[in-house]
């Protein structure tokens, strides 16, 4: 009887050893997935976790008397292999989008090189500049510099508004196609007066002299700049009109598509009459589907 006994307790002992271990080698798993899904969920719900471990206390009556411990110990198991296997898809994704991400930075700082690229290509090279000496009879070369355009029909409004005078001034020069000089007054416009009424006129006058005078690249990033900056400005369709232009003349007949595609959604309803006609001939120019 003692030795049956001492058998029992025995074999007692040894079977619940590995149960122990089972349970204690569960819960680190388990304290391991919560780590690992709470550094997931940080990473992809940077605001706040979304989503909340799916390991829930059981809510069934207990086994029955003489059930096996292992049931249980069995279960948890399975569910914790399986919440393993999610994590690692959701970290897998994670990573995924991460790259996903970072491609699509390195495109756009592509489009950003490129374009400042040609830009910097279109660019007039500076003139060099003579000493001045003062002019016949005595005269300041400034003041013979503003005769001159006045000599060629082009004289510069003086009301006292320094901004509109240089707009106005450089409207006149890009109507007598003097675009280079057109280009440098309404840049100084556009680059000194921020905030001057008709900025939104004077950055697309600055892209229309760039345009008319076959620099693309110039025009197309002046008048980006103009809807970027001055959405709700007076001329910013028309910017996006002269961009689509502007890109079909780049070879970039898709990127002219998608610009009359923004200008039609954003614009469409407030469109003139002309300005319909203009996008409807640039979109048949960049062949663009309807």
């Amino acid at each position: 009887m003692r030795k049956t006994l001492i058998l029992a307790i025995l074999l007692g002992g040894i079977a619940a050893t590995p149960l122990a271990a089972q349970s204690g080698n569960i819960n680190a798993r388990v304290d391991k997935l919560e780590k690992e899904f709470r550094a997931v969920q940080r990473k992809v719900f940077p605001n706040g976790a979304l989503v909340e471990a799916e390991i829930m206390p059981e809510t069934t009556a207990g086994p029955p008397p003489g059930t096996p411990a292992s049931a249980p110990l069995a279960d948890l198991t399975q569910r914790v292999d399986a919440l393993e296997s999610q994590l690692a898809a959701l970290t897998g994704q994670s990573e995924q989008n991460a790259y996903q991400i970072r491609q699509l930075q390195d495109q756009v700082k592509k489009l950003v090189a490129d374009a400042e690229a040609r830009a910097a290509a279109e660019a007039p090279a500076a003139p060099a500049v003579a000493p001045t000496l003062p002019a016949a009879g005595g005269r300041p070369p400034a003041t013979a510099a503003a005769e001159q355009p006045a000599a060629d029909g082009i004289a510069r409004p003086s009301t006292g508004d320094e901004a509109d005078d240089g707009y106005v001034y450089g409207f006149r020069l890009w109507q007598a196609k003097r675009y280079g000089e057109a280009q440098t007054e309404l840049k100084t416009v556009v680059d000194k007066f921020p905030q001057y009424r008709r900025a939104s006129f004077a950055r697309n006058l600055l892209g229309r002299a760039y345009l008319d005078d076959n620099k693309p690249a110039l025009a197309s990033v002046a008048f980006y700049d103009n809807y970027q900056k001055l959405p709700k400005g007076e001329r910013a369709p028309d910017s996006l009109y002269y961009l689509g232009v502007s890109l079909t003349q780049l070879k970039k007949p898709a990127d002219a598509c998608k610009v009359y595609e923004e200008l039609q959604d954003v614009y469409g309803a407030t469109l003139s009459a002309s300005l319909k006609t203009m996008v409807a001939d640039g979109r048949k120019k960049a062949k663009c589907t309807a």
